[in-house]
């Protein structure tokens, strides 16, 4: 026991004080927030010349409401800012009016992508003749907008609001109907997300907060992406660290004064330090920050030490596997071949998160992460999820994991002790499991 506490120390120490440590500690924050911030400040940084729009109206009734919201956005929308620090941020957009090239309806939006692709104009908009009143034909009463710049679609999406409000004004005038009356009986209610009313220490009712659903989603989000970055900070470079010392013969050394088990115990227990010194440090970087910008509730404190205890299982778990394949392979290039499926296993929470999130009572959220690879991420996210999730679920899952665990550890064991003195050509799949059933 002396020798694996005397081989984890070092394996901790000589990760954390290392450059390539203190720099991913440094730049993964960086690089996280850095993407949130870059995207907030180039929100408004779009192209703001002049995108011009050709309208053919079949029904001669709706292209100057169009033409209208356009002049009003371009003297109001478009801007950021007011007196000297007024700017453009946004483009113009100019609506132009199409007449029909030929009685043919093909041929006359042929006429007019032909002109989008001359750079006349960026789109053009043929509007239906039978909108204001739909009949059998669904695509004489449709809205077609055609670009050839199909990731562009702003002015999709703003014209469809001058079009439709005037459409439904023409229609209610047809039918004789006030158009207030109709607004005020047709006036949609938000359906308002709260939580549940409950009693204080002092007998009174509560009142029911609103819930945050954004914060509910990507908070346990958070958490699962932590944990996998973790995963792959701590336990990956293990593999790599076993192929240089079987490389360069200095497992040989190692092995004269410690057991293959201890060595590789030590450096998963070395590991596990390494992993949960780099949660400390976001953990309390983000308490601080959520506190810090007023949303301390959001945080879910109280599955912090459930996180602490199913980050050190997964490390092992995970950590196991990757010492098993450097320990069986001569040379990075074959280790590639055995880190993939770790690789597919450890990110497979990511393929269901969201369902997790959505319904973690449900029967297969419950399924899922009593997977026992998944079983760290998704029975996290369970319990960050308001209200939570039984107590005897995470146990479970735990004994799940510690069992997994022991198996991988023991399987790695096998492995470590037969492939680390292996020189030459790497072991096969066969030959591995061969190792672990008979040493």
């Amino acid at each position: 026991m002396r020798k694996t506490i005397v081989v984890a120390v070092r394996e901790y120490q000589a990760a954390v004080k290392s450059k390539a440590f203190i720099i991913s500690m440094i730049a993964l924050p960086i690089i996280w927030g850095g993407g949130i911030m870059i995207q907030l400040v180039m929100r408004n940084k779009v192209d703001t010349k002049d995108k011009r729009v050709a309208v053919l109206d079949n029904t001669d009734q709706l292209y100057d409401s169009v033409a209208a919201a356009a002049t009003e956005r371009n003297q109001s929308a478009i801007f950021e800012g007011e007196g000297e620090l007024r700017r453009q941020v946004k483009p113009r957009f100019i609506v132009e009016k199409a007449e029909a090239e030929s009685a043919d309806a093909a041929e006359t939006r042929l006429a007019l992508s032909e002109r989008v692709r001359k750079g006349e104009f960026m789109a053009f908009v043929i509007i239906g003749p039978d909108v204001l009143k739909p009949g059998d034909d669904p695509a004489r009463a449709a809205i077609d907008y055609h670009s050839n710049s199909p990731t562009y679609d702003d002015i999709q999406n703003w014209i469809s609001a001058p079009l439709n409000a005037r459409i439904q004004e023409l229609r209610l005038q047809e039918a004789r109907l006030d158009a207030e009356v109709v607004a005020a009986a047709t006036k949609r209610i938000p359906v308002g997300n709260l939580g549940l009313v409950s009693k204080d220490a002092a007998g009174q009712i509560t009142k029911a907060e609103r819930t945050n659903e954004i914060a509910n989603i990507f908070m346990p989000m958070g958490l699962m992406m932590l944990m996998l970055m973790t995963v792959m900070v701590g336990a990956s470079p293990l593999m790599q660290s076993v192929l240089e010392e079987k490389t360069l013969r200095i497992a040989e050394v190692l092995l004269g004064s410690v057991p293959p088990f201890e060595l590789m115990m030590g450096k998963l227990i070395g590991m596990v330090g390494v992993s949960l010194t780099i949660v400390t440090v976001y953990m309390v970087g983000a308490f601080y920050a959520v506190h810090q910008a007023g949303f301390g509730s959001l945080f879910p404190s109280h599955v912090v030490w459930w996180f602490v205890v199913f980050q050190a299982l997964s490390v092992l778990m995970y950590g196991s596997l990757f010492i098993a394949a450097g320990a069986a392979v001569s040379d990075m290039k074959e280790a590639q071949s055995l880190i993939t499926p770790i690789m597919v296993i450890a990110v497979s929470p990511m393929f269901v998160w969201m369902n997790v999130v959505r319904e973690p009572s449900s029967s297969f959220a419950l399924a899922m992460s009593l997977f026992p690879p998944a079983t760290p991420m998704l029975m996290i996210i369970r319990q960050a999820v308001p209200p939570g999730i039984p107590i005897w679920q995470p146990a479970l899952g735990i004994v799940l994991v510690l069992l997994t665990t022991v198996a991988c550890v023991f399987a790695a064991g096998r492995i470590f002790r037969v492939g680390i003195l292996m020189q030459g050509k790497g072991a096969k799949v066969g030959e591995m499991v061969r190792w672990i059933f008979r040493g």
